[in-house]
């Protein structure tokens, strides 16, 4: 039985604002299908565009937050998960308090005062997503925040931990903070590659975070990207997972476990320098309704099992399951009690 507080996530909760949108739309704004990036100038007014022209839902959001939330729902003990990111104190701030307390996440916000909650365009076709991120509030946090008793707390109390490479572009100083007190209580630290810009753009960053890692998650694209960028000379998805779980550790209490998805192809885990492959349960196309948030509810789902110390297979299932709920249904939600067992 999870306890309660025992799933700490820190990162950038954004509130998805949601839509179908057509090719034109895409190219105008130079996006590709199942990618994230960071919101340029150019990218500025696709946010009004969007609820303009589309027929927008909105969903509190943010690849950390929705993991945790997920895992949440798996796990259906009040309490048992907590979240800290950075806010506005807003319309959009007040939806993402509702919709977190809601499912049932122990929140620690920081409010900004001057800066709007940070919003993320999630433009669909055909089931895929392209998400443009505009982080606002989000990119606000700081580990002063962190550093509050109140808060500090939550950190003390997680047995288990999880931040999405995202918020390597926020506040590393608070990911290094958590990750060395993990390291030094014996807990587990686990991170995600989250997007190719990570591997690329904040490469000095994650590879400060990475010793600290008990588990690396990731897809099959941010994969070959970070192996690119190593200078690894390989594209086959298994090697990488090997290499990243032999990457040097900062303590030797844990083995690290590196897990990548590939979306209908079988989830690699890459352990004890072995890798094992898991299929994945097919969905027929026309039951797919949206990707959006499927890495992330994967995660949840595992995370979920993991707290309960349930083998590694059985982290995987949960995965597998949570992920094929949600992308059955539009951005990252979930039927009110899962269908687990």
């Amino acid at each position: 039985m999870a306890s309660e507080g025992i799933l700490l996530g820190m990162g950038n909760p954004l509130l998805d604002i949601s839509a179908i949108v057509d090719p034109e739309f895409l190219k105008k704004y130079s996006l590709t299908l199942n990618n994230a990036i960071l919101a340029h100038d150019k990218h500025k007014p696709i946010y009004e565009e969007l609820v303009e022209k589309y027929d927008v839902e909105y969903i509190a959001g943010g690849s950390t937050q929705n993991s945790i939330k997920v895992a949440q729902w798996m796990l259906q003990v009040p309490g048992a998960t907590s979240f800290m990111g950075g806010i506005g104190k807003d319309k959009f701030g007040e939806e993402m308090k509702k919709s977190t307390k809601l499912a049932g996440v122990k929140v620690h916000y920081h409010e900004d005062e001057s800066t709007p909650t940070g919003t993320c365009a999630v433009c669909i076709i055909g089931g895929e997503r392209s998400l443009v991120a505009n982080l606002a509030a989000a990119n606000c946090y700081r580990s002063g925040h962190l550093k509050k008793p109140e808060n500090w707390a939550l950190v003390e109390k997680a047995k288990y931990i999880y931040i999405a490479g995202f918020f390597l572009t926020v506040s590393p100083d608070s990911i290094l903070l958590v990750a060395e007190h993990a390291a030094a209580n014996n807990k587990i630290f686990s991170m995600n590659l989250s997007a190719p810009f990570i591997c690329e753009i904040f490469r000095e960053r994650l590879e400060k975070a990475l010793p600290y890692t008990d588990f690396v998650f990731g897809n099959e694209t941010e994969a070959k990207i970070f192996s690119k960028i190593q200078g690894w000379e390989t594209e086959n998805v298994e090697e990488i997972a090997l290499k990243i779980s032999q990457w040097p550790k900062a303590s030797g209490t844990h083995k690290r476990i590196t897990v990548i998805t590939q979306g209908a192809d079988p989830v690699c885990v890459a352990e004890d320098g072995k890798v094992k492959k898991f299929p994945v349960e097919l969905l027929p196309k026309e039951k797919l309704v949206d990707t959006n948030g499927a890495g992330d509810a994967f995660v949840g789902g595992f995370l979920s099992q993991l707290v309960q110390e349930k083998p590694i297979e059985e982290c995987v299932r949960g995965g597998c399951y949570a992920a094929n709920v949600i992308i059955q249904r539009s951005g990252c939600t979930y039927p009110e009690k899962p269908n687990f067992h």
